[in-house]
């Protein structure tokens, strides 16, 4: 059972857009509390933003993972230089992963690791220096595997939920 990338097609994009664009929603919302609708219409606006011809967005790599033909997963990877790269300075030779996923049934078996080696060797091939991604803080399982693989943090944000109408603290007395 070997896990090979495949360039993506329309229809493949097509089937896989959704589920993301609604995942992010999801995300937006519950870590940046980005009210539901306004969540799902940034969501749709990025990804259309930054895949404008679909599958043939230019220095962008679309890939589905198969095992015995089977799709357990996609990953998508903009080059360096192309709109949406990442917040690298100009000419620091970053790709960035937008999005990896492996499809819920097939999880646990390594393919995310496997996913991430084999995009790491065409990206080495093609002259990128360096990697990058986002994941949200709750996400332990990804940050543990990009950890894994050698990721490091290089930017954090960090947030705290404050009770809305909690009475303000009494004047320090100093």
């Amino acid at each position: 059972m070997t896990l090979t990338l495949a360039l993506m097609t329309d229809e493949e994009l097509t089937t896989l857009l959704g589920p993301l664009q609604r995942s992010y929603a999801e995300e937006l919302t519950r870590h940046r509390g980005i009210p539901a609708a306004a969540a799902l219409d940034r969501a749709v606006t990025q990804t259309r933003d930054l895949l404008p011809a679909g599958a043939a967005t230019e220095d962008v790599l679309l890939r589905v993972a198969r095992v015995d033909g089977v799709q357990v997963g996609w990953i998508w990877v903009t080059l360096p230089g192309a709109a949406g790269a990442s917040d690298a300075p100009a000419g620091s030779g970053r790709a960035w992963i937008h999005n990896i996923e492996v499809h819920p049934e097939h999880r646990g078996r390594g393919y995310a690791r496997r996913m991430i080696q084999l995009i790491e060797a065409e990206l080495t091939g093609l002259g990128v220096a360096e990697l990058g991604l986002n994941v949200f803080g709750s996400n332990r399982v990804a940050i543990g595997l990009y950890e894994s693989l050698g990721f490091q943090v290089a930017a954090q944000q960090m947030t705290k939920q404050l009770a809305a109408g909690a009475p303000e603290p009494p004047p320090s007395q100093g």
